[in-house]
């Protein structure tokens, strides 16, 4: 099995999503009167809106009964979009979303996130669902997202507030296993245009961490896939613990701080050299 899809990691996605997502309104409620930014450019109550409006598209997006998109153009928004313009796109989304009172957007980002949960019960983990730049993405990779997204942001808004955030490392792991594998195994569409001429060849890295399955991603021509250990040689040996690898890929630490608090190891490989190669291409937006 490429991509891990089990009824275990389905079911620690959906509780992952429920509890995080509480966690999320409750932080807003504490934070509803900071000063201070989230990130570099987005407030508290700017941060909140963009999670919520996440939460917002993919209550369309997994219906499976054809549920609206609830701003207009979204849909082909949703389908032009790729990893250099996700800026863009946020900020359309911010703009239709006018609520900018975090307690407000706490409920209605929990109600959206019961939504989710209500039309995706019983549903097949496994199903493919259209997601950004044409890319397609299992189901439960879809809610792993959400997760991460909620676990990034959360931190922002507590760093911000001075409020405690924490992240359970097997609930991190889930944006590896189901997303990340996910969107690269059934098709990534144009995701990834845009980063220039890709390295000639064949570099494959390998991630383990004992809060997810051990894989390799490929990259060869400029063309990434998945493969089982074993599959063929290997070039980068990766260690890491899932908070660490979320918070470095999405630019909240530096790789230089991950690898020295032993969040991300380099562990060898017959070419360490070509990681950086490797990650100018398979990359997401920081």
């Amino acid at each position: 099995m490429i991509v891990p899809i089990t009824q275990a990691r389905w079911t620690g996605a959906r509780k992952a999503l429920d509890e995080t997502g509480d966690r999320f309104a409750e932080l807003l409620e504490r934070a509803a009167r900071t000063p201070s930014n989230a990130t570099r450019d987005w407030s508290v109550t700017d941060t909140a809106a963009h999670v919520a409006t996440l939460a917002r598209i993919y209550a369309s997006i997994v219906d499976a009964n054809g549920r609206p998109y609830p701003f207009p153009g979204a849909e082909s928004l949703v389908n032009e979009t790729v990893v250099d313009t996700v800026d863009d796109f946020n900020e359309v989304l911010l703009s239709e979303f006018t609520e900018r009172d975090p307690e407000k957007i706490g409920r209605i980002l929990r109600t959206d996130l019961d939504t989710i949960l209500q039309v995706t019960e019983g549903a097949d983990p496994a199903a493919a669902i259209p997601w950004l730049g044409g890319s397609e993405v299992p189901l439960a990779g879809v809610l792993a997202h959400l997760v991460n997204e909620l676990q990034i942001h959360g931190r922002d808004v507590a760093l911000a507030a001075g409020s405690p955030w924490s992240v359970p490392p097997e609930e991190a792991g889930l944006f590896f296993d189901l997303f990340l594998l996910g969107v690269t195994h059934y098709g990534y569409g144009r995701l990834l245009d845009g980063h220039g001429p890709a390295p000639k060849g064949r570099v494959a890295v390998e991630f383990s961490s004992k809060f997810t399955s051990t894989r390799v991603m490929a990259l060869t021509d400029g063309f990434v896939t998945v493969e089982e250990p074993g599959a063929g040689p290997v070039d980068v040996k990766l260690s890491f613990n899932p908070v660490a690898l979320n918070l470095m890929l999405f630019g909240r630490i530096s790789k230089a701080r991950a690898a020295v608090t032993g969040g991300v190891v380099l562990r060898g490989g017959r070419r360490p050299w070509t990681l950086p190669s490797f990650l100018r291409i398979v990359r997401l937006p920081s």
